[in-house]
């Protein structure tokens, strides 16, 4: 598919009066946080709330500092989420992505809104799993 990149605008909601920073985000789906440089966390203003363990692409392992919240906004869409301070560039992972219910288009190489929900997002409130015959049922526990 090759390299996907969105535009992003980052805010702190615990600090309004501060201004928000536009940046130029790599998307990456199978990444899971949203991660930031310490140079964006500095601007941000952003609380460090503990150190969790993340296992980087080589297999190696590092603690990493988290803060938030960060305030995320794309087109007509936003979310709150917590960040890893990491790397010398913003990555978007999955679950900022979920969360605004924003899509890659892979011909494109585009992010945008959901096209079955374009003016909010949409998501799923309720839990499904894999039955023993390997079809999905609802979660009725």
């Amino acid at each position: 598919m090759g390299i996907v990149r969105a535009k992003l605008i980052l805010a702190n909601p615990v600090k309004p009066e501060l201004s928000s920073i536009e940046v130029e985000s790599l998307v990456d789906t199978g990444a899971m946080h949203l991660c930031i440089p310490e140079h964006i966390a500095i601007q941000l203003e952003v609380a460090e709330h503990e150190k969790r363990e993340v296992s980087l692409a080589d297999g190696s392992k590092r603690l990493i500092p988290y803060v938030g919240p960060i305030e995320v906004f794309f087109g007509n869409r936003r979310c709150f989420v917590g960040a890893m301070v990491m790397g010398d560039e913003v990555l978007l992972g999955a679950i900022p992505m979920e969360d605004m219910d924003l899509v890659v288009r892979p011909l494109t190489r585009e992010v945008t809104v959901n096209p079955l929900s374009p003016n909010i997002p949409s998501s799923l409130a309720k839990g499904f799993y894999m039955s023993p015959a390997g079809t999905i049922a609802r979660n009725a526990k």
